[in-house]
């Protein structure tokens, strides 16, 4: 089975939550829209043909006979279907409850330099969004690290959640982490001694070989100045 990934193919955002495991486990997929020669418009073509699927936006992931959204929602299918996480119901919810919150954090990202509405550039809320990130450097940053510090260190284990391998929890906090150190280089630097244990597992992660491999490929799109993960000098301290 080949799976059929659509995501907008020049922005790592969300993608790369879904595409890191997909690697990571050698599941073989197709990256349509980076494989398309307009890969914008064909994200954007395929949602309005795929509308009787009621998906509202990317990350969407096909399998033939389901069409599915929401990158929580596509990680939980990957950990039933490929025994990437706890095979339990209950560690599959909890390990879907951790997956919600880092997506919550991922969407209060995009809200810092997009503090007014996605309908403005960044340069039309710039003092605005200058307000919003010294909040979330000082606040929110250091709560859900420690949130996830926690659940790290809630056992004996090697990984983020307990077991011997690997879960869709290691490879989306690597990724945020990863996103977190590149739109807020200096906060970061100042508060990485603070959560060893993460940043441990996401060091452990990203040594996997088939996501080293991926991490340095062409393939693997670079964090700039688009996307959720953006680095605004004016929106990082210490």
């Amino acid at each position: 089975m080949v799976y059929d990934f659509w995501y907008w193919p020049t922005l790592p955002g969300r993608g790369d939550f879904i595409r890191y495991p997909l690697e990571a486990a050698q599941i073989p997929y197709t990256d349509c829209a980076r494989d398309a020669e307009d890969g914008f418009a064909a994200v954007a073509e395929h949602l309005e043909a795929k509308q009787g699927c009621h998906a509202f936006a990317v990350p969407l992931l096909e399998t033939g006979s389901e069409s599915i959204a929401q990158t929580a929602n596509i990680l939980l299918f990957l950990n039933q279907e490929h025994g990437l996480g706890p095979s339990d119901a209950a560690g599959m919810r909890y390990l879907n409850q951790l997956q919600c919150d880092i997506a919550d954090i991922t969407e209060e990202v995009h809200a810092v330099h997009h503090p007014i509405s996605t309908a403005f550039y960044y340069e039309d809320q710039r003092d605005a969004a200058i307000q919003s990130a010294e909040k979330f450097r000082e606040q929110r940053i250091p709560k859900y690290l420690a949130h996830f510090e926690r659940i790290a260190n809630a056992h004996d284990g090697d990984w983020l959640l307990e077991g011997d391998s690997w879960s869709t929890g290691d490879t989306s906090i690597a990724y945020l982490l990863d996103g977190l150190h590149f739109m807020f280089p200096l906060r970061m630097a100042a508060l990485q001694s603070d959560y060893p244990t993460i940043h441990q597992i996401q060091q452990k992660t990203f040594a996997l070989e088939y996501l080293d491999a991926y991490r340095a490929s062409d393939r693997c799109a670079a964090f700039g100045t688009e996307g959720i993960f953006r680095n605004y000098p004016e929106l990082d301290a210490a």
